[in-house]
């Protein structure tokens, strides 16, 4: 299958779709790759697992990501609780300026 790109005015790319899919990191429009450390018994558990699941590491890896990630998505879909405001009658001291820097740190010096 031949895909037409057009790269600015009067420039024309003729390729094939899996050319244009094509990158350093492999096919972006299924999968990306990429490293991950995780500690070592966490790693050797999940292999062990994957071995009784007969699967390969990726897919254990994959199905736990997908997992949490619709968990997440559940969690932030649930109703979050109004912010209840509390206000308290107030205001600034009488002679304090709030514009005048020194003159407030005068205020709080003698307020100790």
């Amino acid at each position: 299958m031949l895909a037409e790109v057009r790269h600015g005015p009067g420039y024309l790319f003729r390729a094939s779709l899996s050319t244009l899919t094509c990158h350093k990191y492999g096919n972006m429009l299924s999968h990306m790759k990429t490293t991950v450390e995780i500690p070592d018994d966490l790693f050797i558990a999940a292999k062990k697992r994957a071995a009784e699941l007969r699967q390969p590491l990726r897919a254990l890896i994959e199905r736990g990501l997908r997992a949490e990630l619709a968990q997440s998505a559940s969690r932030r879909r649930a109703k979050v609780p109004a912010i209840r405001w509390i206000t308290v009658a107030g205001g600034l001291p009488p002679g304090v300026d709030v514009s005048d820097r020194a003159a407030m740190h005068e205020w709080l010096r003698h307020q100790q």
